[in-house]
């Protein structure tokens, strides 16, 4: 497939595409860049228990365990056996008979056969190495995009409950001011309601917190409650240090898991399509015993008769309905469908990057207006109750100017958790920090 040069988006974010001093691996542990224990020790404890992660690592040794047994129909089988036989035929006496030899055989791999559905077993394995890297790089992003999340939502209701504070002190003025006459109730209900719906907020906010913290302790392998007491405590978003370097995009693809295995899919699927032809094709085997035989026990180490075989065998398959030629094109359908999911897998890691790059650089802008937009909120939101409390403007002004301070925050907060949340998923396209 052919791919682009350089990264469309890189340069407006402020990336390097410098392929001459980029490392193979220059993001392994880019959870650390983010510069907070807590977040590595979740994804530490994710890479060790997490279920998912557990499964993939069974499935690899499955795999494995399949090539070897693949490996070892390469070699000669030899087989030891030994027998105990007591009979009588019409009025003759019992006859005991023993018996202790050695059997022998191997099918010579003359047309590959084999040796191709090892192959196949080999890539199979290899891939499952790979879904194993795909699963952990997956994991550890989906536990920095939920403890990301988890740090925006506890900023946002601490954002609510300093609100609720401003409110009710606005409340408490504004009832003052009803009983001194100088407004009437009508005020005083309008800054209850306000005060009210910014309370409505938070439990709201606090049962998507729990959710959340659920998640992180399910993702790390732990019951929902696990992590409630580590977690409650709020702490900032956490924010990445200075941009990667960005490889060119032919280094990303080689860097992704995904990538990877799609590869080794293509690998085994071609060589069954190698084994699948060799079976049209005639087989031979090699057997031979070796063993003793005499008609007491003891007799096996003394007198016994030797007694030995040896036999060639060939088969050549005449007729079969056209099963091997319809075995043989399954086989290469196969393999076209594992070329075709590997273009996909290409695509959707070059979009993945490219998507990243595009969401940073829009938060990040979005971010510069949103700050200033909040600072001037709360230039007005003072202005306003300073000169509410003397008089020269109505109590409407107020309410409005503490709302559009409300929303001012909560934006700012939410924008640096989802440019966190971008740099997760550009770590996450960019490879993962894979081995």
């Amino acid at each position: 497939m052919q791919v682009p040069a350089h990264w469309s988006a890189a340069a407006s974010v402020g990336h390097a595409a410098d392929t001459a001093t980029a490392n193979a691996n220059p993001l392994a542990q880019w959870w650390q860049r983010f510069n907070d224990p807590l977040l590595s020790s979740l994804v530490m404890q994710a890479l060790q228990a997490n279920t998912s992660i557990r499964t993939a690592q069974a499935a690899l040794q499955q795999s494995r365990a399949l090539r070897d047994v693949q490996a070892a129909g390469l070699l000669p089988t030899v087989k030891a056996s030994g027998s105990a036989q007591r009979g009588r035929t019409g009025d003759f006496a019992a006859s005991n008979s023993f018996k202790a030899g050695f059997d022998a055989s191997w099918e010579p791999d003359i047309f590959g056969g084999k040796r191709s559905a090892l192959n196949a077993s080999e890539a199979d394995a290899q891939a499952a190495e790979t879904t194993l890297a795909d699963v952990q790089v997956s994991m550890v992003a989906e536990v920095a995009l939920a403890y990301i999340q988890l740090r925006g939502q506890q900023a946002q209701l601490q954002i609510a409950r300093n609100n609720l504070a401003s409110q009710q002190e606005t409340l408490q003025i504004t009832d003052w001011r009803a009983q001194a006459g100088l407004i009437t109730s009508l005020e005083v209900e309008q800054a209850r309601t306000a005060a009210e719906q910014t309370g409505a907020q938070l439990p709201a906010l606090e049962a998507t917190i729990a959710k959340t913290r659920h998640a992180l302790a399910v993702l790390t392998g732990q019951p929902p409650a696990a992590l409630e007491m580590l977690l409650a405590p709020s702490r900032p978003v956490p924010q990445a240090a200075p941009d990667p370097t960005l490889r060119i995009p032919a280094q990303t693809l080689r860097q992704r898991a995904d990538v990877r295995t799609a590869e080794h899919r293509i690998s085994a699927a071609l060589a069954r399509v190698s084994a699948a032809d060799a079976a049209r094709y005639p087989g031979f085997a090699i057997g031979g015993s070796l063993g003793l035989n005499a008609i007491t026990l003891a007799g096996l180490s003394n007198g016994a008769t030797v007694a030995s075989a040896l036999l060639a065998s060939i088969s050549v398959p005449l007729f079969d309905g056209g099963a091997a030629r319809s075995q043989v094109r399954s086989q290469e359908a196969a393999l076209e469908l594992a070329r075709i999911n590997y273009q996909s897998v290409v695509l959707t890691a070059l979009k993945d990057v490219e998507d990243a790059l595009v969401a940073l650089r829009g938060d990040a802008d979005r971010l510069n207006h949103l700050q200033g937009a909040a600072s001037a909120a709360g230039n007005a939101d003072l202005l306003a109750q300073n000169r509410y409390s003397s008089g020269l403007i109505d109590f409407q002004t107020v309410l409005q100017t503490q709302r559009t301070l409300l929303g001012a925050q909560d934006s700012v907060a939410s924008t640096q958790a989802d440019i966190s949340a971008d740099q997760v998923r550009l770590y996450k396209a960019l490879g993962g920090g894979w081995e």
